[in-house]
């Protein structure tokens, strides 16, 4: 099992959910965590406790990004205008792996962090392979025309896990889409509950 894999399963599995919502996840067997004390009994959470899990699980969703990158952006979500909650998953719904996985051109969040790293994906024309990079309203993400027979990318095509959402929009045809707007948290496809608002409260101790 590749470390990329093994990682998936192991967030599942730790966190207990099915967070990808893939039909291969080891929670749709086993909900228990890993490691031979997995099936102890769980005590309750503390008030950090359940506020640490939320920041872990978001983090994880997003291709467990790193903890100084993943606190950049929850500085960034704080400087802005409005809830910082919302902004924390604008910004992360703004990350052009997750646009690239959002538009099901690749199967998993961390296959978009690699496509788009080996230089697979266009902005606007540009080529762009830095997976953080930050997506504006209007700009039009594809896959470069050499990659678009990748098997990685003709499987994405197929899934029926999930659908591409409203705010991002599919050129039917072809494997190009358009930023249309910056979700709403109600609007963003988690297959869990996500709770920006605790990750706010956790870096705000």
């Amino acid at each position: 099992m590749s470390k990329r894999i093994a990682a998936k399963h192991k967030i599942d599995r730790r966190m207990g959910e099915n967070i990808w919502g893939r039909s291969k996840s080891p929670v749709n067997r086993r909900e228990y965590g890993p490691g031979q004390h997995g099936q102890r009994r769980k005590g309750k959470l503390s008030d950090f406790g359940v506020q640490l899990r939320a920041k872990q699980k978001l983090k994880g969703y997003y291709g467990s990004i790193g903890e100084k990158q993943f606190h950049a952006v929850y500085v960034e979500a704080s400087r802005m205008k409005g809830d910082t909650g919302a902004n924390l998953i604008g910004l992360l719904e703004r990350r052009l792996d997750a646009v690239v996985y959002r538009a099901k051109f690749v199967p998993t969040i961390f296959a978009a962090r690699q496509f788009v790293s080996h230089g697979h994906v266009k902005v606007n024309g540009k080529r762009v392979n830095i997976p953080s990079y930050q997506v504006k309203v209007g700009d039009v993400v594809e896959v470069k025309e050499a990659s678009r027979q990748m098997t990685l990318v003709l499987e994405a095509q197929q899934l029926g896990e999930r659908d591409v959402p409203d705010y991002i929009e599919a050129d039917a045809g072809k494997l190009a889409v358009r930023f249309a707007r910056v979700p709403e948290l109600n609007e963003v496809p988690y297959p869990v509950q996500m709770e920006p608002n605790l990750v706010v409260e956790f870096y705000s101790r």
